[in-house]
């Protein structure tokens, strides 16, 4: 099977999940334009990233169950478990829309942000709360049946509370437009990716697919959640690494982390490490829409031999996870395995 079979197939299951949202709307009266506005917000914004999220809570539902491929699921089965990967996508929708005008970014997965496109701006607003909104009715019409219908609930809204939260803090902490390094900490960073991103790009996938294939116990999701929440930070210290000292053509994109005043676990490393003369240069040229201020921080970083730091964190937080994956009781049916799996395709990524 290629590589883009499985994302093929679960692209396959939106358009369907899109006539689903709209009847919801004829049903309510809209006109056609609104309903139309409203296809459009939905197909934009909702597909077009690696849908990651979406397809890890598929992989896990297999794993749990113990198929060797998505492929052995039933047609009914992986439908209702590609709906819970999909909620997970409108979720992802409804932040980046959001994210996208808090910072005004200009391009988002190749195209212009949704609030950019002529005739839409602030009404991306509400956009961003029907993409949200769209994952209690998806809900509410396929697993208002099931036992743990009230559990997925409360998981959306505690893990959509989790990554404001973590939104929060970096607002404050690092506005575009106003660069104090004092407001920085490793442990602010900490704080803001474990909220941030970890909560709803690891655990959320893993802990959705545990409910729909029964393994549910608090123990069980705690298991998950003790593992998967450093490995989460782990991976968003590996992307802030990665824009800093990765290439274009490795990763896809030019880094702009430095120029952007980004509270990434490399300047906040290199603020631990660095001299009261290493501080100012860090305080006269980080967050500087500047090349050569950006250059400035580039040497330093690499005089702190952050890279070192960043390689000797690494083999230290793998090492740990594969220690407490090794520790996993399952006894309860949970399947180590998805841990593995998780940890495999995040150790040592190059982009």
């Amino acid at each position: 099977m290629s590589k883009e079979s499985p994302r093929a197939k679960f692209l396959a299951e939106f358009p369907e999940l899109v006539q689903e949202l709209k009847s919801e709307l004829v049903r309510y009266g809209m006109p056609a334009e609104a309903i139309k506005w409203y296809e459009d917000s939905l197909n934009y914004n909702t597909p077009g990233g690696k849908l990651n999220r979406g397809l890890s809570v598929v992989d896990t539902y297999a794993i749990l169950k113990g198929y060797q491929s998505v492929d052995e699921l039933s047609p009914d089965v992986y439908k209702k478990v590609a709906l819970l990967g999909w909620c997970i996508e409108l979720l992802q929708a409804y932040f980046l829309v959001a994210d996208d005008m808090m910072d005004q970014s200009i391009t988002r997965r190749g195209q212009p942000c949704w609030y950019r496109v002529k005739e839409v701006g602030d009404i991306a607003i509400n956009d961003a709360f029907m993409l949200e909104a769209a994952i209690y009715v998806i809900l509410k019409k396929h697993f208002k049946q099931e036992p743990y219908y009230v559990d997925l609930i409360e998981l959306f809204h505690d893990v959509t509370f989790q990554t404001e939260l973590g939104q929060l803090l970096d607002l404050i902490t690092a506005p575009e437009n106003s660069v104090d390094l004092s407001k920085f900490s490793l442990e602010k960073h900490s704080f803001i990716v474990t909220f941030k991103t970890a909560y709803y790009s690891f655990y959320l996938p893993v802990a959705l697919a545990m409910y729909a294939a029964g393994v549910s116990d608090p123990q069980d999701l705690k298991q998950a959640h003790d593992v998967l929440i450093p490995l989460g930070e782990y991976f968003q210290i590996q992307d802030d690494y990665l824009d800093c000292f990765g290439t274009a053509e490795q990763i896809g994109k030019i880094g702009t982390d430095i120029q952007d005043n980004k509270c990434s676990w490399v300047v906040n490393k290199a603020l631990k490490l660095a001299s009261p003369e290493q501080r100012k240069i860090l305080d006269d040229n980080y967050g500087r829409k500047d090349a050569e201020c950006e250059a400035r921080c580039k040497k330093l970083f690499r005089d702190l031999n952050i890279e070192t730091h960043y390689r000797e964190y690494e083999e230290k937080i793998a090492q740990e996870l594969k220690d407490k994956i090794a520790q996993t009781d399952e006894s309860r049916g949970f399947n180590a395995d998805v841990l593995t799996a998780f940890l495999n395709k995040v150790y040592k990524r190059t982009k």
